[in-house]
C-alpha cells in the first residue's frame, strides 16, 4: 500500500465511517458473538506475501465488526461512554496522518503550545482558578498514578525514587470505599501496597467519605508509626456516582499537610455547567484533579485532562533530563513528557481544539444538560412502575434500580437478558453488597427517543422474565 492507495481507501473509510454513525441505531449495542468466535476466523500464522486491500477490507467487515460492541451507539447506557464526536474524529484522523511524537517542545512546538492553551481553556470552562496548570494524560488511571507517585515522593522528601522504599516508614494513602479500581492499581504500581490504601466508610445519599473517620484513621496511623502521604477523593464514582465532600476532605488534608487528588473522570465534564458544580465544591483546594474529555465531553479516546495546583511537585517526581532530551532555547519552554509517565506523547490537544471550536461550550453544555434531564426523567418513569424500585437516586445521569424482591441471581439474569436483546446496553453494580442495575447516559448523539426505547426494553423484558 502506498500513498496513492491511501487516498482512495481513506476516502472509502470516511464514507463508510459516516454511514456507520448514521446507522448505529440499526445495530445491537453489545457484540453478539460468542467467546472464541473472532479468534477462530483469524489465521494461525502471519502472511508471508502482501495481501490485497480489498481482501483486508472485506475481512474487517465480516470478521471484526460483528465482534465490536458499539460504544458510539446512542443507547449505550453501560459503564461511562467513550465518545467520538465527528470534529474530534476528524482531528484524530489528521493527527494519525501527521503522526508527530510530541514528547518535547522541540519535537512538536505546535503540539506543546496548543496543549498549554487547551488546558487553560478547560480551566476556564470548569470555573477553576487560573493558577491551575494542566497536562493531557492518556487516561485518568495514569493521572492518578502520577498523583500517587507525587504523594509518595513528597512524603518521603523526594527520597523514594533515589533510595527505593526499603527501609522507609510505611506510607498510607486514604480514599473512600467507593473509588474506582484504578486507585488500587496505582497503589500497587507505586510500590505502596494494598494494605496501605485505607478505605474510609461513606455516608449520606451521595455516599461521601466520612471525614471524621478519615481524621481518626490518620491520627491512629501517625501514632502507630505510619507516614500518611495523601488523600484521594472522588466525584461521580463509577459504581453509583458517589461524591465526596471536597471542602471537608480539603480541611483534613490541610490540617495534616497531605497531598490531595480528585478523581472526577466522568463527572468532571458536567462541571462546565455551573449548576452542577455543587458536586465538587471545594475542588479548587485540591493539589491534583483529573477528568476525561474522552468520556462525556465528546473527545476521541484517549484524552485525560490533569490539572495541578503546583506542577513543580509532579515534575520533581517524574522529570529525567538526559542530554539528548534537553531543549537548548533562549525562552522558557515546557516539555510535557516531564509531567507524565510515558516519554512518548501523542498530539491529543488537537482534538480538543477541534471539538471546542466546532460545538462551542454552549453546545457541549446543552448536550450534558439533556443527558441529565432525560436520564432523570427515565428514572422517575421507572420509579412509578409498581414492580421496580430505585436503589440509588440519580447523580447527574447515573442511577441504579432493580425489580422489587429480586435477589442477586435474578438481577444479573435481567441484565443479561436486556443485553442479549440488543436494543440497549447496561451493566450491574453492587450497592451495599447487593446487585443493582446501573443506568448511565452520556452518548454524544443520543436523543430523548433513545430513553423511551430504554424504558420500553427494560419493562418489557422484566415482565417477560
Amino acid at each position: 500500500m502506498d500513498w496513492n492507495d491511501f487516498e482512495r481507501w481513506g476516502q472509502k473509510a470516511a464514507t463508510w465511517g459516516a454511514d456507520y454513525h448514521r446507522t448505529k441505531r440499526d445495530r445491537p449495542v453489545r457484540a453478539q458473538v460468542k467467546p472464541g468466535e473472532t479468534l477462530a476466523q483469524l489465521p494461525d500464522s502471519p502472511p508471508e506475501a502482501a495481501q490485497p486491500l480489498e481482501d483486508i477490507w472485506d475481512d474487517f467487515q465480516n470478521i471484526v465488526m460483528p465482534g465490536i460492541t458499539h460504544w458510539q451507539h446512542p443507547r449505550f447506557f453501560a459503564y461511562f461512554n467513550s465518545n467520538a464526536a465527528p470534529a474530534s474524529v476528524l482531528a484524530e484522523f489528521l493527527t494519525s496522518i501527521v503522526a508527530p511524537q510530541c514528547m518535547l517542545w522541540q519535537t512538536s512546538p505546535s503540539a506543546t503550545e496548543m496543549e498549554t492553551r487547551m488546558m487553560d481553556w478547560l480551566v476556564q470552562a470548569l470555573g477553576l482558578p487560573p493558577t491551575y496548570k494542566g497536562v493531557i494524560q492518556d487516561s485518568a488511571s495514569s493521572a492518578t498514578l502520577a498523583a500517587v507517585l507525587t504523594m509518595r515522593e513528597r512524603a518521603l522528601n523526594w527520597a523514594g525514587n533515589q533510595q527505593g522504599l526499603a527501609g522507609q516508614r510505611p506510607l498510607r494513602i486514604y480514599c473512600s470505599d467507593q473509588v474506582h479500581s484504578s486507585i488500587d492499581r496505582a497503589i500497587w504500581v507505586a510500590g505502596i501496597g494494598q494494605d496501605n490504601l485505607i478505605k474510609i466508610p461513606t455516608k449520606g445519599p451521595l455516599r461521601a467519605m466520612d471525614t471524621d473517620a478519615l481524621q481518626a484513621a490518620i491520627t491512629a496511623d501517625r501514632a502507630a508509626g505510619y507516614l500518611p502521604a495523601g488523600i484521594i477523593a472522588a466525584t461521580g464514582a463509577t459504581g453509583m456516582g458517589a461524591c465526596d465532600d471536597m471542602a471537608a476532605v480539603a480541611d483534613v488534608a490541610e490540617r495534616e499537610n497531605l497531598y490531595t487528588h480528585l478523581d472526577a473522570a466522568w463527572a468532571g465534564t458536567a462541571m462546565i455547567c455551573p449548576e452542577f458544580r455543587h458536586l465538587w465544591e471545594g475542588a479548587d483546594r485540591f493539589d491534583s484533579i483529573v477528568f476525561n474529555p474522552h468520556k462525556w465531553l465528546g473527545a476521541q479516546f484517549d484524552c485525560a485532562a490533569h490539572f495541578l495546583r503546583d506542577p513543580d511537585l509532579l515534575r520533581q517526581t517524574l522529570a529525567i533530563r538526559p542530554e539528548y532530551l534537553k531543549t537548548h532555547a533562549e525562552a522558557d519552554i515546557t516539555d510535557y513528557s516531564e509531567w507524565s509517565i510515558p516519554l512518548g506523547r501523542r498530539f491529543r490537544a488537537l482534538k480538543l481544539w477541534f471539538l471546542i471550536r466546532a460545538y462551542g461550550l454552549d453546545g457541549l453544555r446543552d448536550r450534558i444538560r439533556n443527558h441529565v434531564r432525560w436520564s432523570q426523567e427515565l428514572c422517575d418513569r421507572l420509579r412509578a412502575e409498581p414492580e421496580f424500585e430505585i436503589v440509588t437516586d440519580p447523580i447527574l445521569s447515573l442511577w441504579t434500580f432493580k425489580v422489587k424482591g429480586a435477589d442477586n441471581d435474578a438481577t444479573q439474569a435481567l441484565v443479561d437478558a436486556i443485553n442479549d436483546d440488543g436494543r440497549i446496553y447496561i451493566t450491574q453494580t453492587l450497592v451495599d453488597g447487593q446487585k443493582a442495575i446501573r443506568f448511565q447516559a452520556g452518548q454524544f448523539d443520543c436523543t430523548e427517543a433513545d430513553f423511551d426505547t430504554a424504558f420500553d426494553t427494560i419493562t418489557e423484558i422484566a415482565r417477560r422474565a
